[in-house]
Order: structure tokens, then C-alpha cells, then sequence
């Protein structure tokens, strides 16, 4: 079994502070979870000078976009036609499809008068063995549940004998948790899933090793149930845990795009910025939002070594 601490990036995105936990260089994935950005914070608030979140229009191809909120509200729109609000405790869950003929487009914009933002923001790489179809869904209600001081909300996958009804494409699984009191904890572990736990706030300690706030601690070939695992929190911490089963290709990024080959990403790029149909489209007259332009491939980009 190893333990690996991940720290964040900062980034600016849509005119919100970004802690980006995936993809590090040493790390691409964690089962098909591709992408990991904690937004915001419990602490930000917009001046009145500021717009809040503001994401233009832009594209993405072979993968899911999984919004899980925690303050504040955020407007989804996208190429399908969907218009959807986002509130706290709600998923928010778009899938771009798979394949060269295949793709979506959306944007994303705090709501007028809204002043704080709080959000954990991850891609799903989809397997590209499957045909899957651009879709949009929204998730206003998870299972929730208590157990031994900690607060759970289940957003993909089964746990605790709990499961959550958001589509997957392959195993996973994504848990939202709360300590109400310093304690000692294990989780219920998957046979063939590698995890990762996002701290979010507080402390968490394993097999002797302290992590905090915007570290990452990634999970591969646990082994608790023979007692090799030690996992401890502090009272009011919070964590995400998410895990899955890796895909059976590489997974690779570029911008807004997945994919398991360098020249289907060049594609989507080409496509993109040609007004493809494939991405269909979103009237943005009268918006403060704008179209965005995709970055050419740079050839220095390569497939990563496949786990």
C-alpha cells in the first residue's frame, strides 16, 4: 500500500480562486476521477465591484463534468438546451459523450446578487470503449446518514450500504464527510479502487502523517482490513472522498478536453474553434459571457505511462 500527498495549485478560473488537487504531474488519476478543483471557500464573498463566477462558453469531449456544491448558487446552462440552478448538498452532472462526432458545450455563471461560492469541481473520464451520448442531469437530493460522529453524503457510487442514483460509466464512488468530533475512522474499501481524500477543511492524520486544507491524499492497493491503515480526523473537519476502479486506457488532458490519444484532441480543438456542430452552440447575446477560443495541442503534450 502507498500514501501520497498531492498539494494544490492555485488558479484563477471565471474570476474565482481555484485549489487544483488533479491532474499533478505525478498523479493523472484516481480510478476514472480526472480533474479535481476546490472553488472558492466558506469565507469568500464578491465585493460589490465583482461579477462572481463567470465561465464563458467552451467545450469538452469524452468525459463528465461533476459539480458537487457547498455555498452559494451557480447557473448551469449548456448546448443541450438545459438551464439549471445549483444549490448547496446538489450534483450537478453533464456528460459530453465519447468519440470524434460527439461533444457539448456549456457555461457557468453565479446568479446576480449571489456573494459567496463554495464548490468541489471534478471530470469523470468516460471509457472510450462505450458509446456514450452528450446528457445533462441534475441530482437535488443524496443519501445522507450519521454514523460514529461523522456526517455522510453519498453523491456517486455505494457506500454503507447506501447508493447514490448518479450515472456512471464505470465504478465509483464519492463521499462527502463531516467530523463532528475527533475520532479514528476506516472506509469501506472496493476491491480493485484506488481513493483519494480532498481536504476541504480541518486535519486529517494517516499512519502518523498530518494532511490539511487543499491536500490531496491518494490511496493505491489499501489495505486496512489487515490493520496497516491508521486514519484519524479533527472535530469539525471536512473531506471528500472519492475513489474508482481505473479505466483499462491512458487518460489524457488538454484544455477542456479528455481523451486516450493526442490526435483526437487536436480534433476537438480544430473543431472547436471552426464551429463545429458537434458542440452545438449557446445565444449569448446580451450576456456578459463570451465564447472561448481553444489553445492549439502543444506538441511537448504526451499520453502518460497507463497504471
Amino acid at each position: 500500500m502507498s500514501v501520497d500527498k498531492y498539494i494544490a495549485a492555485t488558479k484563477d478560473v471565471g474570476g474565482i480562486p481555484v485549489a487544483r488537487l488533479l491532474p499533478q504531474p505525478q498523479r493523472k488519476t484516481i480510478g476514472a476521477w480526472c480533474f479535481l478543483d476546490h472553488a472558492g471557500s466558506d469565507e469568500l464573498e464578491f465585493g460589490a465591484e465583482e461579477d462572481g463566477l463567470q465561465v464563458g462558453l467552451h467545450p469538452h469531449i469524452n468525459l463528465q463534468t461533476f459539480t458537487w456544491m457547498l455555498a452559494g448558487e451557480v447557473w448551469h446552462q449548456d448546448s443541450l438546451g438545459h438551464r439549471q440552478l445549483i444549490r448547496p448538498k446538489q450534483v450537478n452532472l453533464m456528460t459530453a459523450g465519447t468519440g470524434s462526432h460527439r461533444g457539448i458545450s456549456h457555461t457557468e455563471q453565479t446568479p446576480e446578487g449571489v456573494k459567496d461560492l463554495h464548490a468541489v469541481q471534478l471530470w469523470i473520464a468516460l471509457p472510450m470503449d462505450q458509446e456514450i451520448e452528450p446528457n445533462f442531469e441534475h441530482y437535488p437530493d443524496l443519501p445522507t446518514w450519521s454514523k460514529d460522529g461523522i456526517d455522510y453524503i453519498l453523491t456517486t457510487g455505494s457506500y454503507h450500504g447506501h447508493t447514490a442514483l448518479t450515472t456512471q460509466y464505470s465504478p465509483l464512488v464519492g463521499i462527502d464527510m463531516r467530523f463532528n468530533q475527533a475520532t479514528e475512522f476506516d472506509i469501506e474499501e472496493q476491491d480493485g479502487f484506488e481513493y483519494g481524500f480532498l481536504i476541504i477543511k480541518g486535519e486529517l492524520t494517516i499512519n502518523g502523517q498530518v494532511y490539511q486544507q487543499d491536500e490531496l491524499v491518494v490511496l493505491s492497493e489499501c489495505a486496512s482490513a489487515d490493520g496497516s491503515l491508521s486514519m484519524s480526523a479533527t472535530d469539525d473537519t471536512h473531506v471528500m472522498l472519492v475513489g474508482g476502479e481505473p479505466l483499462p486506457h491512458p487518460t489524457v488532458i488538454w484544455w477542456n478536453f479528455v481523451s486516450k490519444d493526442i490526435e483526437s484532441l487536436q480534433e476537438a480543438v480544430d473543431d472547436w474553434n471552426n464551429h463545429h456542430e458537434r458542440f452545438g452552440d449557446i445565444n449569448l447575446e446580451g450576456s456578459k459571457l463570451r465564447r472561448l477560443v481553444a489553445p492549439d495541442v502543444p506538441d511537448t503534450l504526451s499520453v502518460p505511462d497507463h497504471r
